[in-house]
């Protein structure tokens, strides 16, 4: 009788701790682990981000940069993390949907080894096309090809990124011959294809806006499910195909331990949405190619889900695995 009194004030003692913990958190710096170099896009979203965070939760938020892997050593390092809210994870669609398809082994599991807090915000690609291509839009591209099979090339940021799965996607059900040329980076693909060495990228706006404008590169349409308020004349790859649920943008997010106290999950959530909702980041955000987002770890759990199941099918289709 006196054990099972015991075992219910300790258990007791324990939530009221807990409880009380998640209410003062955050107490101390809050580190965000980013897996890619400093300068990227998910770095500068982060850091943009950060300065708006450390003003509502009150505490630094520390940047922390581990390039390499894909990403697959800064996941391992969060999902070992104490799962207390103070160590984060800066993830895009590689490493939360694309590794998981790509690699026979992970040592992490994304559902199984982080919660998700919020994404931060979507990334539009856009089909573009030298501006020597005899064609003017996606429809007219996708004659041409099937027109000259295997003749027509098109370049990506590299193998099993979002710009060669994009292209994956398009393709496959269309059952179209185009040759796929990975290059190290999408920094590397844009001026290839400007150059004429690729007929095709898909690439953010704000990488080729310049180009654009000076005509010598043209958008064929957009790798969203929505069109993009940046250039809301050009179609989306759906619209033109008629492929279903066709919406394939870098997605950035941050996901913390599996395990985190819930009222820790919703109160960085909060911190994040506001953050990247202000002004002053939602802005930069645009002038990057960025539509900021800020939602609920519900919502950012279901796309996880969602991306997870659609990179493995185009995984699939490119017939790349990595050992």
């Amino acid at each position: 009788m006196f054990r099972r009194w015991l075992l219910t004030l300790l258990t007791g003692a324990v939530a009221c701790f807990g409880a009380a913990s998640a209410q003062e958190f955050p107490v101390r710096p809050i580190r965000m682990v980013v897996p890619y170099a400093a300068g990227g896009l998910p770095d500068t979203m982060t850091r943009l981000a950060a300065v708006k965070i450390t003003e509502v939760l009150k505490q630094q938020i520390v940047v922390d940069n581990r390039p390499g892997a894909g990403g697959i050593g800064a996941c391992e390092l969060v999902a070992n993390a104490t799962p207390d809210g103070y160590t984060l994870l800066i993830a895009d669609v590689a490493q939360t949907a694309i590794n998981p398809a790509l690699y026979a082994k992970l040592p992490y599991d994304t559902l199984r080894d982080f919660a998700p807090v919020s994404l931060m915000g979507n990334s539009a690609q856009f089909l573009t096309a030298n501006a020597s291509v005899p064609a003017n839009s996606l429809k007219e591209l996708i004659a041409l090809v099937k027109a000259k099979p295997g003749q027509i090339r098109y370049g990506s940021g590299g193998i099993g990124s979002v710009h060669h799965l994009s292209m994956e996607a398009l393709k496959t059900p269309l059952g179209l011959d185009i040759i796929h040329v990975p290059y190290k980076g999408n920094g590397v693909a844009i001026p290839a294809m400007i150059g004429g060495e690729v007929a095709l990228v898909f690439s953010a706006l704000p990488a080729i806006e310049g180009h654009l404008k000076s005509g010598r590169v043209k958008l064929l349409a957009v790798n969203t499910q929505k069109r993009s308020p940046q250039a809301p004349n050009v179609p989306t790859v759906g619209e033109v195909t008629g492929i279903k649920d066709y919406d394939y943008p870098p997605a950035i997010g941050v996901l913390a331990p599996a395990k985190t106290p819930k009222a820790v999950i919703n109160k960085l959530a909060a911190a994040i949405a506001k953050a990247v909702h202000h002004p002053d980041v939602a802005g930069r955000y645009v002038t990057l190619g960025i539509e900021p987002v800020g939602n609920t770890p519900e919502q950012y759990l279901a796309q996880t889900r969602v991306d997870i199941a659609k990179y493995a099918k185009a995984v699939k289709a490119s017939g790349v695995k990595v050992e």
